[in-house]
């Protein structure tokens, strides 16, 4: 793996590991003003903006969560946070 690779997964890890800096429903930085209402629509709705840097992120709601991916930090999804969903099948 060449060093600017390295480089970038390193950042990468980094910034999923690191504690967010801006609400993730109105892009906002966290220390300043009431996030309440912000935390709870959070609870019902996937993120709109990046914890760290602010960014607006594509959202893909699908049937079982959701995907949100930010073009410098990656994606994030709610199976982060919740396990799969198993299904059965009928028997045979």
């Amino acid at each position: 793996m060449n060093a600017e690779a390295q480089e970038a997964q390193e950042t990468h890890a980094a910034a999923k590991s690191a504690t967010p800096t801006y609400c993730g429903q109105c892009g906002g930085p966290i220390d300043e003003g009431t996030h309440e209402p912000c935390a709870a629509r959070l609870e019902l709705e996937p993120p709109r903006y990046c914890g760290q840097c602010a960014r607006r992120m594509v959202v893909q709601v699908l049937p079982g969560g959701w995907i949100a991916h930010c073009s410098r930090h990656g994606s994030v999804s709610d199976h982060q946070s919740h396990p799969p969903r198993v299904t059965r099948t009928s028997d045979m």
